[in-house]
């Protein structure tokens, strides 16, 4: 079913519940947008985004992207499938990890099954980081900050995750950092507004980043927000449910835990530790020092 601009916007906003969010900003003309669906759908009909010149810092021009599909009310997709392993679809070459990743970068710069959708931007977002690594982050997708400079994780939610890395006691350059869509998802008019990926989107994409994670082999894999946990396990369900113990995909843990936007748009020291708290299981499940001072970041003082 070929959703109307509201349902996109529903679908944006379920989106972020699943991260975690529960407040959202609104600027003046996305109220004038809402008002002007609200007294349509008084009158019985259909809502219709008002046309705006196109962005002057678009990467390069584009068609207008196809409405995004979601499924009818009330119904999860199920699009998911059980088994999270490698697409047979996908070779890899003979080489070295470095050798298959190229490869892999090369055939997602064009991947038909992604750029079919025609709801995906041009500019690719790989990945970043040291695939020597036994620790792997993913996110869902990049927004406008990791499409321009080219690498995931970057802006204000790159730094909040480079914090977290640091009070582990290790870098970027330390670990491996991916997302599962690697192209910004696309929205009519679109200047800085991100949206997460649809299960169209990921499920597109899913193979590029299980045949990264069959290339890097990490020993302890993160999940960084709802959308991640879901495309990467097949789960249904939100940060709060599959937080607070590890998954498997293929026999790596996977971690779940929120997205470092989340803490940006979170003053609450208990949400922090929430996120600290698989941060320390993570670190304990990998073998890997942690102090008395690191087990109290965030705990409630006496």
């Amino acid at each position: 079913m070929t959703s109307t601009p509201n349902s996109l916007f529903r679908h944006y906003l379920d989106s972020l519940i699943q991260r975690g969010t529960t407040r959202a900003s609104l600027t003046e003309e996305a109220r004038d947008v809402l008002r002007t669906w609200y007294l349509t759908a008084k009158k019985g009909g259909r809502a219709h985004s008002p046309s705006s010149p196109s962005s002057p810092s678009s990467p390069s021009p584009r068609p207008e992207p196809e409405p995004v599909k979601t499924p009818p009310p009330g119904t999860a997709p199920e699009l998911f499938p059980e088994e999270r392993k490698p697409s047979s679809s996908i070779t890899l070459p003979e080489g070295t990890m470095e050798d298959k990743l190229q490869y892999l970068r090369d055939l997602a710069q064009n991947w038909k099954p992604a750029r079919d959708l025609n709801s995906l931007r041009d500019t690719m977002v790989f990945a970043t980081g040291n695939p020597h690594t036994q620790l792997m982050l993913i996110g869902e997708a990049p927004g406008y900050y990791e499409e321009v400079q080219r690498e995931p994780f970057v802006g204000r939610a790159g730094e909040k995750l480079n914090q977290i890395l640091k009070a582990m006691g290790l870098s970027r350059d330390m670990v491996y950092i991916s997302n599962i869509v690697k192209f910004r998802p696309a929205l009519p008019n679109q200047r800085t507004n991100n949206r997460a990926p649809t299960p169209e989107e990921i499920e597109a994409c899913l193979p590029i980043i299980m045949h990264e994670i069959q290339v890097i082999q990490p020993k302890m894999i993160i999940a960084l927000g709802g959308t991640a946990a879901v495309g990467l396990l097949g789960e249904q369900g939100s940060v709060s449910s599959m937080r607070g113990r590890f998954h498997d995909l293929n026999g790596i843990p996977v971690r779940v835990t929120y997205h470092p936007s989340y803490l940006l748009r979170s003053d609450n020291p208990r949400e922090k530790r929430k996120v600290w708290e698989d941060m320390l299981a993570v670190m304990e499940r990998m073998g890997m020092p942690v102090s008395e001072k690191q087990r109290g970041y965030f705990l409630p003082r006496e």
